[in-house]
């Protein structure tokens, strides 16, 4: 289909709500034109659909909320078998079901199967953009990419760095971080709409040796990004200074290999310093908070507002397997409650803004995805009720978008995603399955 429109309400944002006031744009009856897969037209349907509607195919979705795809800025594919499986706390999860588990990506035949699992979820659940994790094998990475480039959407990987405490079978050898990276990103960085992020599973599991090859790597191919953790728990901060004994704080283990830039993206970001945040500020560096794997593994609350009126660059990751939904509407709704202990103010439209324009921000494809400027990749989702009586019932009486939002927030999930489309295809259907 070379040119349609889709009509109903419609939602997206220009700029950050917690840096402009009028941050977002809303048609309670929008049009929104696709070309080539492309955005040609986002305005009111009363002005144009007279005009078009002999023109061009128009989808009607009354009653439904059309907006940005939902990018998830940290997910691992290779955990997705491993979801809810309980552990007192990170450390004893990894070790207990988390690298038994990516020990098996070393077939490729097994990393190809769990990759279209995991992106049958991504689709189910509306997110067409994710930044995700492999294992350390290059065959895992590459089998990713494969299973997301035959369906046309725009991903973010790398093969995971790693080269001590963990199994023999997660290591990598002297030669095949650098070698395996540089072969992945040679063959898959920029083809179709994927691209490559240097992925270092964490500074606890790297040899200073490898922290240097990370330092090369990124020096190397400065427009990538780069992918790691920092502060999940206080047991890894401990766990990692001891490490580093060189070091002041975690973010420094990081400063000092040279990895911490603007194109930088830190997964969790818990239990940062005044100094480290400042730091991370400065740097132009993005944190990826993830609130359901912070609340299953209990590893603490993101202090979102305080990171936020820090000027750091925001984003949100279900962090799939310690997180425990594929969801982005679930993430944010746990979002909400983490942000309401934590006495920090959050509303629905700060939190769709993380899930869309604000990922894309962080991974530096706001050029291409995250909202509806024209000549933008057409990925977006259509939200409903999804059957529940008691959302319906909250839709019909939200006095304000406002209000509807933050019901899709609080209510909705996986079974409120209609169509998940990308590159102006519909590339999942609920009433289909």
């Amino acid at each position: 289909m070379k040119r349609f429109g889709i009509r109903g309400a419609i939602l997206d944002f220009i700029a950050d709500p917690q840096e402009q006031a009028k941050a977002w744009r809303y048609f309670d009856d929008g049009l929104l034109v696709v070309g080539d897969g492309r955005v040609e037209l986002l305005d009111s349907a009363a002005k144009h659909i007279d005009s078009l509607k002999d023109q061009l195919p128009v989808f009607e979705y009354p009653d439904c909320l059309i907006c940005p795809g939902f990018i998830d800025t940290h997910v691992h594919y290779a955990q997705t078998r491993i979801i809810g499986s309980p552990a007192p706390g990170l450390l004893e999860w990894l070790d207990t079901y988390t690298f038994p588990e990516e020990l098996r990506f070393q077939d490729p035949e097994y990393a190809a199967l769990v990759a279209d699992e995991f992106l049958d979820e991504c689709l189910r659940n509306g997110t067409t953009t994710g930044q995700v994790y492999p294992t350390v094998h290059e065959d895992s990475a590459d089998e990713f990419f494969a299973a997301a480039h035959r369906r046309g959407l725009r991903m973010v990987a790398g093969k995971v760095l790693m080269d001590r405490h963990a199994p023999q079978g997660l290591l990598d050898g002297e030669d095949s971080g650098e070698a395996g990276t540089e072969r992945l990103i040679e063959k898959w960085h920029g083809k179709g709409r994927q691209s490559y992020s240097i992925t270092l599973r964490f500074a606890g599991t790297s040899t200073r040796r490898q922290m240097e090859l990370c330092r090369r790597l990124v020096d190397r191919y400065p427009n990538l990004l780069f992918h790691t953790h920092l502060s999940e728990t206080l047991a890894e901060i401990d766990w990692t200074l001891g490490l580093f004994p060189d070091c002041s704080d975690y973010l420094s283990v990081y400063e000092k290999y040279g990895v911490v830039s603007n194109h930088s993206v830190f997964a969790h970001c818990i239990h940062l310093s005044e100094s480290e945040q400042q730091r991370l500020a400065d740097a132009g560096a993005s944190a990826a908070l993830c609130p359901t794997s912070n609340l299953f593994l209990g590893s603490g609350l993101a202090p979102i507002k305080r990171l936020a009126d820090q000027k750091i660059k925001l984003s949100l990751g279900t962090d799939v397997g310690g997180g425990t939904s594929f969801s982005m509407l679930q993430t944010m709704h746990e979002m909400y409650k983490v942000a309401q202990l934590g006495e920090q103010g959050v509303g629905p439209f700060d939190l769709f803004y993380l899930a869309t324009l604000g990922g894309a921000r962080a991974l530096h494809l706001d050029q291409h995805v995250g909202n509806f400027d024209q000549g933008k990749e057409a990925d977006f989702v259509v939200l409903d009720a999804g059957g529940s009586n008691l959302s319906q019932q909250k839709f019909d009486r939200a006095g304000s978008v406002a209000e509807r939002l933050f019901a899709y927030i609080i209510l909705g999930g996986t079974h409120s995603v209609r169509e998940t489309w990308s590159l102006g295809r519909r590339v999942w259907q609920r009433d289909s399955e």
